[in-house]
């Protein structure tokens, strides 16, 4: 049974393919009819009203290929009115940022003609996945041929299919000439430039331009402190009483560098249009699970799961494990202690050049076994989160957040703690610092750019030659694209990019006074970094669906955190320093007192430093209090319009009641 049409670059000129649907492969016909009627339907009979068809590829190497993969579209038209649906901000004539409303579409900036270019390929491409993620079952049972997978009305029909594997995948197609475009102006020149973060967000979206935003800003506020480093470890190196005035620069970087970047992210939200987005209401993750009820904000049939089972589950099973994660962390820790002295013992009996590179053999070993725990225990959390049955995505996700960050920060900086408080060694941390820096820098620049380059590079030559095998000298872009990203890895988002730059400001703000060269490190690292990502975004990884974002969320809120630790590992490791102690030879007590004192009273201007610099800049503030009241006169004036009229069809009906209440009754 062909439900589709066999699709080439002449068959889909009727419109843009802008997403990929794939189905399983054994997809019963009925639900494939189903899906499609549904998603081509009229928007009032509970459809999508997007155009879908289907892409017939040959077989391969003698062996059925998947037929159930389809490209999906919209008219201009439709993509307008589902901007008004997302609620999407564009530039008003006034250059404010609104609500965009089909109605007064010719008021807003750039819009031409009937539209076209005034949405981003992001945009069109967000619309569509909010379209087909708000299809509800209506009065189905269950998927037309699968009894089994129940439905209720209301049920999101594509969260229903994909939690059932019946939907394997559905992603955004990358824009050939607009991805040559931005790759060549983003990371094929190299050059010492910003990056072009708004076609970075025209193309992904906000919430990955406010990440390269943010890493850009980050390697930039990191270059004063390099600068300062590098004369503080070529000339001071030995002399650790120096450390207290680059202690005392760190807490103050650490703080302004945090407040600035709160106005940069508002800035660069308002001019996208999101910093007044709206969150849409969350539907249930498509993993959720529970016994049929009732929603009682939207009065809608869902799953309901007792929230005494959900904290159970937490405290019961999710904490003891947690726990026994950081034991184990602490037990790899003591270990590398163990070998640690037991390289020193050998360099103490025979010092030579042999026993002196073995001094750094432990430091090494361990921070490869970090990386690798961290690995192991990312999986493991991401599996514990998920049985724990979170309603809601951003709820998983923030459950998610928080034990990867204890875990990570503890396996990370423990040993560090360790060496700087318990044993007071700070030779050893400095050299300590300085392998897990360097060797963690080093693995994840192999795991996350030329690892993957080199297996997508493998992938897409594969995919090449099968093609051209099959198809011959007939030319197939839009096949060879589709086939080519169906196979690619799924982006999984801006999580695992932002653990490591927490890390990387952790080793920073927390212990780079007793080695300065952290943050060239850092610099060169994130450098790096910009170019591998831009990369590993354009070329190996599938294309991810735009999301609107006005900040950088969670991570704000644990930046902070570490910038709060930072100010009293750096107090404590000024009250270590043997220049503090000279002040105070008789009363250690005093010192400690007098220590804790100025870490108060640190902190306290670290918090009044938070509020005096605003989150907003004021003439942004402007702006958003200026639309505000415009918003709130035109409702007034639509009240009292609306009153108006209802006074005149009132008046109108008393008066006809009047007329043949007369002429009745006279």
């Amino acid at each position: 049974m062909q439900l589709g049409l066999s699709v080439s670059d002449s068959d889909v000129s009727s419109f843009t393919p802008l997403v990929v649907l794939e189905l399983a492969d054994d997809t019963k016909a009925e639900a494939i009819t189903w899906l499609l009627n549904r998603i081509r339907g009229k928007q009032q009979n509970g459809g999508a009203e997007l155009l879908v068809d289907q892409l017939l590829f040959p077989a391969q190497d003698g062996q059925k290929s998947n037929q159930n993969v389809f490209v999906v579209g919209s008219t201009l038209q439709r993509l307008l009115k589902g901007a008004e649906d997302v609620g999407l901000f564009k530039e008003f004539q006034d250059g404010t940022m609104r609500g965009f409303t089909y109605a007064n579409r010719e008021s807003f900036k750039d819009f031409y003609g009937d539209g076209e270019g005034f949405l981003s390929d992001a945009e069109c491409q967000y619309i569509i996945k909010h379209e087909l993620d708000t299809l509800r079952a209506k009065n189905e049972e269950h998927v037309p041929g699968y009894p089994k997978v129940k439905l209720y009305p209301g049920k999101s029909v594509v969260r229903r299919l994909q939690s059932k594997g019946v939907l394997v995948q559905y992603f955004p197609l990358h824009n050939k000439e607009d991805l040559k475009r931005l790759s060549f102006s983003w990371y094929k020149k190299i050059k010492l430039s910003f990056q072009p973060l708004d076609d970075i967000r025209h193309y992904f979206g906000e919430g990955l331009a406010l990440y390269f935003g943010f890493l850009e800003y980050f390697t930039f506020a990191l270059v004063p402190m390099a600068f300062i480093g590098i004369p503080y470890y070529l000339f001071d190196w030995e002399d650790y009483d120096k450390y207290v005035l680059f202690a005392v620069f760190n807490l103050v970087w650490s703080t302004v560098f945090l407040e600035v970047w709160k106005r940069c992210s508002a800035t660069l939200a308002y001019g996208w249009g999101t910093l007044s987005h709206k969150k849409a209401f969350e539907e249930p993750r498509a993993g959720f699970h529970g016994a049929l009820g009732f929603n009682p904000i939207t009065g809608r049939e869902e799953p309901v799961y007792p929230s005494s089972k959900y904290h159970l589950r937490i405290y019961l099973v999710s904490v003891p494990f947690v726990l026994l994660c950081l034991y184990l962390s602490f037990y790899v820790m003591m270990v590398y202690f163990d070998m640690e002295n037991w390289a020193i013992s050998i360099y103490n009996e025979n010092p030579n050049l042999a026993t002196g590179i073995l001094l750094f053999v432990p430091s090494i070993i361990y921070a490869v076994v970090i990386e690798i725990m961290n690995l192991l225990y990312r999986y493991a959390a991401e599996f514990l989160t998920n049985w724990e049955n979170h309603r809601l995505e951003s709820s998983f996700q923030n459950h998610l957040v928080l034990k990867v960050l204890v875990f990570n920060f503890v396996n990370c900086f423990a040993s560090l703690f360790y060496i700087a408080f318990v044993m007071q060694d700070m030779v050893l941390l400095r050299q300590s610092l300085a392998t897990l820096l360097i060797t963690s820098q080093i693995l994840n620049q192999v795991m996350e750019a030329f690892l993957p380059y080199w297996l997508q590079r493998r992938r897409n030559k594969k995919v090449h030659k099968r093609m051209r095998r099959m198809m011959g000298d007939k030319e197939l872009p839009l096949l060879e694209q589709v086939q080519l990203e169906t196979e690619m890895n799924t982006y999984l988002g801006t999580f695992d990019d932002y653990l490591e730059q927490f890390l990387l400001f952790g080793y920073v703000s927390l212990f780079s006074c007793v080695y300065p060269l952290a943050a060239v490190l850092v610099v060169l690292n994130n450098i790096t970094e910009v170019y591998s990502d831009a990369f590993k975004m354009c070329h190996v990884f599938k294309r991810p669906f735009s999301e609107p974002a006005a900040n950088i969320g969670v991570w704000q809120l644990a930046f902070e955190t570490m910038s709060i630790i930072s100010v009293v590992t750096n107090c404590a490791l000024i009250g270590l320093s043997s220049q503090v102690k000279a002040y105070f030879p008789e009363s250690e007590t005093q010192m400690i007192l007098i220590v804790v004192a100025i870490e108060h009273v640190l902190l306290a201007f670290k918090f009044i430093l938070a509020f005096v610099i605003p989150d907003v800049p004021k003439h942004i503030q402007v702006k958003l209090a200026k639309l505000e009241f415009d918003s709130l006169e035109a409702l007034k004036k639509r009240v009292s319009t609306n009153f108006y009229v209802w006074n005149k069809i009132l008046i109108y009906c008393l008066l006809r009641t009047a007329f043949y209440f007369i002429y009745f009754f006279k």
